[in-house]
């Protein structure tokens, strides 16, 4: 049997009965219900910059006990770090990735597979370098009993996310043009995602690798490896042979994406 039900519909049926807990208690226990074979964004990391929404994408599998459907036994999911699943959503703030859309399609009469995106806000949701980490997927897990009563608890799953700052490069060669066999000054700027002022900062410290790519070819070879300032600056001379397009790039860290500059085109007289 396969009947789809949006999960931000019962995003939004969990978010009312958590709030009407006040007008009949709802009972922290064992709800039995279980998440498995959660897979968020495809395994990949998610990089993020400070203010393009993202949508890593989740799929996972539900189970609830006899006697209840997929409209009575629900699951609200969620990301967090550095916590508890119940310490994060009773004391998040705006701390979480919350579900955008999710779709459960019934899988036999007590289980569903879902699938779907989570939402990342960066300007809500990220606020300090200490969020460029894994977080991992929780579940706040609703039972609806007969009288309407809710059976309420937050569950933990395997699933995962590595979320990166994003980052930039920037080039610039100079002369243009230039004389044949005469020195070439390149210089550029590394800088990444800070989450906590809203813009991009200098990436110091970091190396990147100086590429050209011949005029008329489509490779870029690595000329030489350069370490940016504390500011992010890079700076270094080259001999200028051919015409061609010098760009700066580096790969992804642990923490912080990967970033290429648009190549720089120089005219060699």
């Amino acid at each position: 049997m396969r009947t789809g039900r949006s999960a931000l519909v019962a995003a939004l049926s969990g978010a009312l009965a958590l709030g009407a807990f006040t007008a009949q208690p709802a009972q922290a226990a064992d709800t039995g219900i279980k998440v498995s074979n959660v897979v968020v964004n495809k395994g990949k990391p998610m990089v993020v910059g400070t203010s393009d929404t993202k949508y890593p994408t989740i799929s996972y599998r539900v189970t609830w006990p006899a006697g209840y459907t997929i409209s009575t036994a629900t699951t609200n999911p969620f990301m967090y770090h550095g916590t508890t699943p119940a310490k994060a959503y009773q004391a998040s703030g705006n701390q979480l990735f919350h579900a955008d859309v999710i779709t459960c399609y019934e899988d036999g009469t007590r289980a569903a597979n879902c699938e779907g995106t989570l939402r990342i806000r960066p300007r809500e949701n990220l606020d300090s370098a200490k969020d460029a980490t894994t977080w991992k997927l929780g579940a706040v897990a609703l039972l609806e009993k007969k009288g309407g009563k809710i059976d309420h608890e937050y569950l933990s799953t395997s699933g995962t996310l590595q979320v990166k700052r994003a980052a930039r490069a920037t080039v610039n060669a100079s002369p243009e043009p230039v004389v044949k066999n005469r020195t070439l000054t390149v210089t550029g700027k590394l800088t990444r995602a800070d989450w906590a002022k809203r813009t991009y900062a200098g990436y110091g410290s970091k190396l990147a690798k100086l590429q050209f790519r011949k005029a008329g070819t489509s490779t870029y070879t690595t000329v030489k490896t350069v370490r940016a300032n504390s500011s992010g600056n890079l700076k270094t001379t080259v001999k200028a042979t051919v015409d061609g397009y010098w760009r700066w790039t580096f790969g992804q860290t642990a923490t912080t994406g990967g970033a290429t500059a648009a190549g720089d085109y120089v005219d060699v007289k």
